[in-house]
């Protein structure tokens, strides 16, 4: 199954710098769903299984769905003085950590709170999270009794992406603009999709505390220039306005099949995502109200491309409403390769090596190097470390 943005057309991008924003632009917005936030300050989530993931939680989104399009308010917003008491301005010297229940939780009827990305950060996180299936002699008991207990994965915040806050705060918001996706040196950092043009422009902001891969941060950090794509018109061929008209819209269909097929291929082009759905969202008691999902998907994990994690919501059909992605590093594509790998070989370092065509022991230095050594005997290492330099 591979991303549906039936619905959603390629606007005209957007460059400063290395940042090239393209939006994605709605028709009409997605029947009866509805997108807002809600300020956080716990950092770190129940999962429910007796595992806590922790991580940087600046947001939980709030999604409603009704049987009908009627205007929504936010939820969970609040008036405040324009001149608020220097008690009110302060935060506090430091938040105490407390835990939320769930990535994603019901909290009313038609509502839902959700974690945005880090659904799908937490699905990467949990890939083969319990270890190997069978104690085989290479394998210390560690592996079995905690498996890949504590995983964790380094991201980048938006607000340390250098020129990403400047470019969110002076590009031009599109009417029916309701997505964007955010290249770095033209490298795909991210693709964000709301239902509707009024959850995207109150959530535009939110863009720098998302999280982003190496990468993208690489790129931004190298000040690398987004490549001037220019289309220009030949004045001999506009004689009239109608003339410059269809030239014009001619350019933005030719400028959208070449983001599409091109620049945004490495994502939309990927066949063999996984998927999980966490919640259905049916609308109780009103047969012909839409009914969603909300899900995550993992990637194949092929070394040397483009694999993105991401979550969203999609109808029944499996047409995007809502859709955050991740685009992972390529240490982080090959942790996910090897483990899939490891898991497809019943965790036998013998089949697993013969299928990836290396050594046993080159293998073995590979699983150290990628942090995965705790898995394994010390002595299991030490062996297969003297091998290599024998």
């Amino acid at each position: 199954m591979t991303l549906d943005l039936t619905g959603l057309t390629t606007g005209p991008a957007q460059t400063r710098g290395s940042l090239r924003l393209v939006p994605l632009l709605r028709d009409k917005p997605v029947h009866g769903l509805r997108l807002d936030r809600r300020a956080h300050h716990e950092d770190v989530v129940d999962v429910g299984d007796g595992t806590y993931y922790a991580s940087y939680i600046p947001h939980a989104y709030v999604l409603r769905w009704t049987g009908d399009d009627h205007a929504t308010a936010a939820y969970g917003t609040r008036l405040a003085a324009a001149k608020a008491d220097k008690a009110d301005r302060e935060r506090p010297a430091r938040i105490p950590v407390r835990a939320t229940r769930r990535m994603a939780r019901r909290t009313g009827r038609d509502r839902l709170r959700f974690l945005p990305l880090h659904l799908a950060v937490e699905g990467y996180l949990a890939l083969h999270f319990g270890g190997p299936e069978i104690l085989w002699e290479e394998w210390s008991r560690r592996a079995v009794a905690r498996g890949l207990s504590p995983r964790e994965e380094a991201a980048y915040l938006g607000w340390s992406v250098p020129g990403l806050d400047d470019a969110l705060r002076v590009f031009e918001i599109h009417p029916g603009q309701c997505g964007v996706a955010v290249y770095v040196a033209d490298a795909l950092a991210s693709v964000f999709v709301v239902p509707h043009p009024g959850d995207y422009r109150a959530l535009h902001p939110t863009l720098v505390e998302d999280l982003y891969g190496e990468l993208v941060h690489r790129h931004a950090a190298a000040g690398l220039p987004a490549a001037a794509l220019t289309d220009p018109i030949d004045p001999a061929s506009v004689s009239s306005l109608a003339d410059l008209r269809a030239q014009a819209e001619r350019r933005r269909r030719r400028w959208a099949e070449f983001h599409d097929g091109t620049m945004a291929a490495g994502l939309l082009d990927q066949e063999d995502l996984t998927w999980e759905t966490v919640q259905y969202l049916d609308v109780r008691g009103v047969p012909e109200a839409p009914s969603y999902s909300l899900a995550r998907f993992l990637p194949p994990f092929v070394p040397r491309r483009e694999n993105h994690i991401g979550e969203a919501i999609l109808d029944r059909d499996g047409r995007v409403a809502y859709l955050k992605t991740f685009r992972l590093s390529e240490t982080q594509v090959r942790r996910g390769f090897l483990l899939r790998t490891l898991a497809a070989h019943g965790w036998r370092l013998a089949d697993a090596a013969a299928a990836l065509g290396q050594r046993e022991s080159e293998l073995a230095m590979r699983l150290n190097s990628l942090g995965f050594g705790t898995l394994l005997h010390q002595h299991v290492l030490d062996r297969h470390r003297a091998a290599l330099r024998r």
